[in-house]
């Protein structure tokens, strides 16, 4: 999953070598912590946040464990 989190967000950003994704597992959830340099943020949440909200639902729904819900976390 962070393979595909870093795809999407790679050709967004001025500063790819900035991006960190981190991830937290807890009993019934996955959180990834996405992280970008501090001039990219604009560009990966996007106007109105509909860049950030198309990144989460193409993760939401490539996600492989039914049991566990899937969050982003943008930073």
């Amino acid at each position: 999953m962070k393979a595909l989190i870093e795809t999407i967000v790679i050709p967004l950003v001025d500063h790819p070598e900035d991006i960190v994704v981190t991830e937290t597992e807890e009993e019934t959830k996955i959180v990834y912590h996405l992280t970008v340099n501090e001039d990219d943020v604009g560009k990966v949440i996007g106007k109105n946040g509909r860049i950030a909200k198309a990144i989460r639902t193409v993760v939401y729904a490539a996600k492989s464990d039914a049991n566990k819900r899937i969050y982003l976390d943008i930073m």
